[in-house]
């Protein structure tokens, strides 16, 4: 088996049962603000696009790029789907003309020959666009598991296909926080470093569970070429950033886990596996490139921003045309009225008033009201400064997940009054009427009664609220809190607060509690 990088998530794998081109993406992407780092114009495009499978994990335009689609990948390319609960993906793909679709089962094999591949979905809210997936591949001469930026939560099934000889996961952030938002520079760089810690941790979760021979990270991080996010690249100039590099995080699982192997995958690298046995290869850059790369990575990206100004100035020049005020919130009243009619679990979840300033336009969105109107003073829990002609070219697109497009892009700015919403960003990116029904009965699903489980001195709740993940797998209480170890949310178990998210209580209490309660009651 022999897997090439193609820069950020991207790989083209190449087996005894044919190849598989995985999340290829030139960007730039979110309007113009990710480029893949380090840069991978100059990699063979036309030959990998000749894979005999395409593989995209998810709608998110760091791992789905449809001009290069456009440019170098046959429309008769057999598709890979994976089985998420809304069909964007599939439509998406459609509307570029790929048709020739297989549609692959959740955890279930497909084998081609010598090879057997799995592609495994999540459909969470939170996971990606309503979905990310992972694939696995086996041809007999090796096995390997890319999982880009999935946090599966059943591990044993997944691992159930083969045991990983290369595994392939996400180690950089992919989220705008705390850059956006309006906070101290101290809080921001606090911040910065409690989530850089949290991706680490979380990332050293899965290398230990996976325990493959061989492990490289990837999926991230971004270059950040338009001059004004240009501060936030890596670590941030003022340490307030939470991308974490390639060789960053090689530098800290070095310390964390000796025993494992860790290796560079940047655009070109060439990973030649026969079971366990690896051979790496850089292809594209020379070694002296790659420290250069990584040693003086600030003066390797101004000379990339400086190179590469026309591309974000075509970017912008696609953006559709600014629409007065009046028509703009016209246009988001008749889109978004509807949807939150339909999102009494999301309207309740959110429980306030939420503030755009968009251009010209000054309005409100009154979830417990359901209702889109101007501000008018009230008083909000978050609120949100935007570009108009970002907005004006959603509207103008019908992009469903502005966490796919404007949040993604940091080209804007926020504030809250509390604590993290869930519910508020998962309205933003569920903003057509499937998706807002299929997040509803999701939600619905997870109020559900669930069985018990004993951690320690305590009685909880075996299922997470956020993700569903098994706690007597990814829990770990200290001075009675509980941290789910997938995405670092806490609770404090005597009250069953969440101390990361409103609304997501735990069902909790002390072993002791249960054992007086036992010896209290009469016998019958």
């Amino acid at each position: 088996m022999r897997i090439t990088g193609l820069g950020h998530a991207g790989m083209f794998i190449e087996t005894t049962g044919g190849s598989i081109l995985c999340d290829p993406v030139l960007g730039p992407s979110f309007f113009g603000s990710w480029f893949p780092f380090p840069d991978n114009r100059g990699l063979d495009w036309e030959r990998f696009g000749k894979a005999d499978f395409l593989y995209i994990s998810h709608r998110h335009r760091d791992h789905f790029d449809p001009r290069l689609l456009e440019q170098y990948v046959p429309k008769d390319i057999k598709v890979l789907l994976p089985e998420y609960p809304t069909d964007d993906l599939e439509t998406d793909l459609r509307n570029l003309g790929y048709d020739n679709i297989v549609y692959t089962q959740a955890g279930v094999s497909l084998e081609y020959g010598e090879l057997k591949l799995m592609v495994t979905p999540l459909r969470a809210p939170s996971d990606g666009p309503i979905g990310d997936s992972s694939l696995s591949v086996d041809d007999g001469t090796a096995s390997m598991l890319n999982q880009n930026d999935s946090h599966p939560l059943d591990l044993e099934k997944l691992l159930s296909f083969s045991k990983p000889d290369a595994y392939f996961t996400q180690v950089s952030g992919a989220i705008w926080w705390p850059m956006v938002y309006d906070l101290p520079q101290d809080a921001k760089r606090n911040f910065a470093k409690l989530k850089r810690d949290a991706q680490n941790k979380r990332a050293l979760y899965y290398i230990e569970k996976v325990d493959a021979e061989h492990v490289f990270p990837m999926a991230g991080p971004p270059m950040f070429l338009r001059e004004e996010l240009f501060r936030y690249n890596g670590w941030g100039i003022e340490d307030d950033a939470i991308f974490t590099d390639q060789q960053q995080f090689l530098d800290h699982m070095a310390v964390e886990r000796p025993d494992q192997q860790g290796y560079l995958f940047v655009p070109g690298t060439q990973v030649d596996l026969d079971h366990a046995d690896l051979t790496v290869t850089q292809t594209l850059y020379t070694d002296a490139e790659i420290a250069r790369i990584f040693g003086e990575k600030w003066e390797y990206l101004a000379e990339q921003r400086d190179s590469r100004q026309d591309e974000v100035r075509a970017e912008e020049a696609r953006r559709a045309p600014v629409l007065p005020p009046e028509e703009m919130l016209a246009a988001i009243k008749e889109w978004w009225e509807p949807l939150l009619r339909r999102a009494r679990t999301i309207r309740d979840g959110v429980g306030g008033n939420v503030r755009f300033r968009i251009g010209e336009l000054d309005m409100v969105v009154d979830f417990p009201k359901a209702k889109v109107r101007e501000y008018a003073g009230e008083e909000c829990i978050y609120w949100y400064t935007i570009p108009a002609d970002l907005v004006s070219t959603n509207i103008a697109d019908h992009e469903i997940d502005w966490s796919n497009s404007i949040f993604l892009s940091m080209q804007f700015e926020v504030g809250r009054s509390g604590k993290f919403n869930e519910f508020l960003t998962t309205f933003l990116k569920c903003l057509s009427r499937d998706r807002i029904e299929y997040v509803e009965n999701w939600y619905a699903e997870q109020s559900d009664q669930t069985e018990d489980a004993q951690l320690g001195d305590w009685v909880v709740q075996r299922r997470c609220p956020h993700l569903r993940a098994d706690l007597t797998k990814t829990g770990k209480i200290e001075d009675g809190v509980l941290t789910c170890s997938l995405h670092d949310w806490s609770w404090d178990l005597r009250s069953g607060k969440c101390l990361t998210s409103q609304g997501h209580s735990i069902r909790a209490h002390a072993v002791e509690d249960e054992l007086y309660r036992d010896a209290t009651v009469p016998a019958a």
